[in-house]
C-alpha cells in the first residue's frame, strides 16, 4: 500500500489513529502530547492514574489536539479487550501503537519474591503481548501499522537489583525483531526505541546515589527529558522511518556505547 507524500509544514499523523500504553505521565505522556501535536487522534492507557491522564487529554485539547482516555491495565486480557472493542467501535481502526506501559520492583535476586518477579513480567512482557496481538489483528485487516516498543538501557547492559526489569527489556528487544519478520508483508513496521536515564517518576525512585553514580557514566553528563525519547518514538512511527524495521533507537545519551 503505497503511502501518501507529507506536505512540508503539514501534520504527519493528521487523521491517524494512535493508543500509547503507559501514557499518563513520563515518556508516554510525552509521547501522547508530540502525537496530537502532530496530528493523531490519541488514546491515552492508563491504569490508575485517572487524574494525571485527564490532565494530558486536557492539555492536548487545549492546544488544538484531540483524543480519548483508555483505561486499562494491559497485563489483564480482558481490559485489553475491552480497551481495542471501544477503539475499534468508534474509528474501526488501530495505525499506530507505543506499547509503553512498565513497572520496576528492583531488588536483588538472592531477596526477589516471585510476585515481584511476575509483576513485571506481567506488565512489560504479558502487556506487550496482548497489545500487540490485538493491534496487528486490526492493521493486517488494513495493511497498515506502525508500531513502537519502549525497551530500556536495562535490557542491554543489565543492572544491579533488576533482573527482572532487565529480563523483560531485553525480551522486547527480542520480541521486536521476531515481530517484525511476521508483520512486514502487512505493510506493518516495528521498531523499539531504548532510553536511558530519563526524568521520569521511574528514573526519580532509584536512591539518589545511583542516580548520581549513572550520570557520572553518561558521556553527556545529564539524565535525558521525556521529550527527547518521544520524538524519537515519532520518527520511527513516521514515514520519515519508512525503510527502519525490526530495529532498536538507543536514546541515553551515550550510556551504553
Amino acid at each position: 500500500m503505497a503511502e501518501t507524500a507529507t506536505l512540508p509544514g503539514s501534520m504527519p499523523f493528521a487523521g491517524k489513529i494512535a493508543l500509547v500504553t503507559g501514557g499518563s505521565r513520563g515518556i508516554g505522556a510525552a509521547t501522547c502530547r508530540t502525537l496530537a501535536r502532530d496530528g493523531a487522534f490519541v488514546y491515552i492507557n492508563y491504569r490508575s492514574r485517572a487524574e494525571e491522564a485527564a490532565q494530558i487529554l486536557d492539555a492536548i485539547r487545549e492546544s488544538g489536539g484531540d483524543g480519548a482516555l483508555a483505561p486499562a491495565s494491559v497485563s489483564d486480557p480482558d481490559q485489553v479487550a475491552a480497551m481495542f472493542k471501544i477503539i475499534r467501535e468508534q474509528h474501526g481502526r488501530l495505525d499506530l501503537l507505543v506499547n509503553n506501559a512498565g513497572v520496576m520492583r528492583d531488588t536483588y535476586l538472592g531477596m526477589m519474591s516471585l510476585p515481584e518477579w511476575q509483576s513485571v513480567i506481567d506488565t512489560n512482557l504479558t502487556g506487550l503481548y496482548l497489545c500487540s496481538r490485538t493491534a496487528i489483528k486490526m492493521m493486517m485487516g488494513k495493511r497498515y501499522g506502525r508500531i513502537v516498543n519502549v525497551s530500556s538501557v536495562s535490557g542491554l547492559i543489565g543492572a544491579a537489583g533488576q533482573c527482572n526489569y532487565s529480563t523483560t527489556k531485553a525480551g522486547i528487544l527480542a520480541f521486536t525483531k521476531s515481530l517484525a519478520w511476521e508483520t512486514s508483508s502487512y505493510n506493518i513496521r516495528v521498531n523499539a526505541v531504548v532510553p536511558g536515564a530519563i526524568e521520569t517518576g521511574m528514573f526519580t525512585s532509584i536512591p539518589q546515589q545511583e542516580r548520581a553514580a549513572l550520570i557520572a557514566q553518561c558521556p553527556l553528563k545529564r539524565p535525558g527529558r521525556p521529550e527527547e525519547v518521544a520524538e524519537a518514538i515519532v520518527f520511527l512511527l513516521s514515514e520519515k522511518a519508512s525503510y527502519i524495521q525490526g530495529q532498536a533507537i538507543v536514546v541515553d545519551g551515550g550510556l551504553s556505547h
